[in-house]
This record gives C-alpha cells, structure tokens and sequence, in this order.
C-alpha cells in the first residue's frame, strides 16, 4: 500500500490530548508545579521522619490495645451529647440557610440596587461563615456562652449555614426556569413563585445536602469538644493528656462506629430520596 504524503502528515500529527501549549501557558504549569513542590517542603514533610516514626506508632498500638470498657456508660452519655450537638446545630443552621440562601440566588431578589445590595451581602455572609473554621467559633462560643455543648452547638449551627447556605443558592439558580415563568406570568407574586416553583424543585438538593451537613458535623463536634464545645471530644484530650491509650483507643472506635452508621444512614437516605425523585 502506498502511503501518500497526507496519511504521512496524520501520523506524525501529535494527538489532541498532546499538543504543544503556548509558551505562557507552558510557564504556568512549571510555576504551578513548582509552588506543589515548594508547598511539600514548606510542610515539613519528609519521608525519613515518617519511616523513623514507625516504631512510635507500633508502641503507641501495642500500649492501646486492646481497649478498655472500665467507663463505657460515661463515654456512651458522651458520645450521645456529641451527636446531640451536631444534630441540632445541623436543625438550627439548615433552617436559617434557607432564607439566607434565597436571597443570595441570583435572579430571585429584586432587579434594583436594593436587591442586588441584599443579594450581595447575603453571599458575602455565607462565604464568611464558610471560611471561618468551625474550631474558631467554637472558640468564639466558648467565650461568650461558656463551656458546654451549647457552645458547640452554636459553632456547628453557623459553619453549616455557610455550608448549605451556598449549596441552597446554587441548587435554587439551576433549577429549571420555565415553571417559575409560567407562574410569573399568570400573575404570581415573587415569594408564591419562589415557594411554588423554585423550592419544589430543589428540594431534593435541600436534602441531600442537609445530610451531608448532618454527616460533616458529626466528625466536625468531635474536635469542637478539643476546645471545651462539649461532647466526647474533651474526653478523648483528657485520656491523650494522661497517656491513658486504651481508654483513647476506646474512644477512637467509638467516634468511628458513630460516624459510620450516620454516614451509612445517610447514604440510604440519599439514595431513597434520589430514587423517589427519579419515579
């Protein structure tokens, strides 16, 4: 078979996936890898550190095992307060996302310089509460209403406004626009239409998400309780503090049959609502 110059041409060709980037795009992934690199170094890590701290970890293993169950019930009523804690601070920052969110979705709020003022600010809140870590309003909450779980509830109620709070809004903006339309022009007011039309359709979004907020503030109460947020987390320093390592190890396996078995209720519950909706 002859091969012509053009079949020559195509296999020399360099595939999509292969083309040569243009010089400035070129310097922007070296620049990129490099700042992945030095970012590693400026970390501290190393591989020897972690080979030599081997032996540490297997000691700290072989002095915890096996768990203790001397103060089983006192860890139970601990744990039960740290789902308490996330479960009520999900509640509590779930409902009050709901008006946030609404007024943080574009083309729900007013087309005049007070709506879009509104619009803004409610986005600027919620990115607020986003970015602020839950540990530092548990400290915030520790301060002002003192120590206890209300604290952590408290801290756990507003990270999750930031987290739904956002994923309302996006949820509500990619909903399908026609229904919403259509009431708009047999002549419904904004909130009629936003009740009737725009919530309706997410809601399905509202609810997976929830439980993902519900599922991220289960582990989240843990770690409040570090910072005396109550919960089963003051427990778990205390037993570290006092190198008591099998009544950490008891711990540990207590924080991880909890957030399992709200992970896995979570998932049925997704995927029954996710079915539901697909009938």
């Amino acid at each position: 078979m002859v091969e012509t110059s053009q079949t020559r041409s195509e296999r020399r060709s360099i595939p999509t996936r292969l083309e040569r980037q243009n010089p400035l795009t070129f310097v922007a992934y070296v620049a990129l890898l490099a700042f992945v690199l030095w970012s590693f170094q400026g970390a501290g890590w190393s591989f020897s550190a972690l080979v030599s701290g081997g032996p540490s970890m297997v000691d700290f293993l072989s002095r915890a095992w096996p768990p203790t169950t001397e103060r089983l019930p006192q860890l139970s009523t601990a744990l039960l307060e740290t789902f308490q804690m996330a479960l009520a601070g999900t509640v509590i920052g779930v409902i009050l996302s709901v008006p946030l969110a609404m007024m943080a979705t574009r083309g729900l709020t007013r087309p005049t310089v007070l709506g879009r003022a509104f619009g803004a600010s409610a986005r600027l809140l919620i990115a607020f509460f986003r970015t602020v870590p839950d540990l530092v309003w548990a400290l915030v909450f520790v301060i002002s209403v003192g120590l206890g779980p209300f604290a952590g509830t408290l801290a756990i109620a507003v990270d999750t406004i930031g987290f739904c709070g956002r994923f309302f809004a996006e949820s509500m903006e990619d909903v399908e626009k026609g229904p919403g339309e259509a009431l708009t022009a047999a002549g419904a007011s904004r909130l009629d239409t936003i009740f009737c039309a725009v919530i309706p359709a997410a809601m399905p979004s509202f609810i997976t998400t929830s439980l993902f907020a519900l599922e991220k503030a289960t582990r989240s109460s843990v770690v409040l309780g570090l910072v005396g947020a109550g919960g089963i987390g003051i427990e778990l320093k205390v037993a570290m503090d006092f190198f008591d390592y099998q009544l950490a190890m008891t711990i540990i396996l207590m924080i991880f049959a909890l957030v399992l078995v709200v992970e896995r209720l979570g998932s049925i519950a997704r995927r029954n609502i996710l079915e539901g909706n697909s009938q």
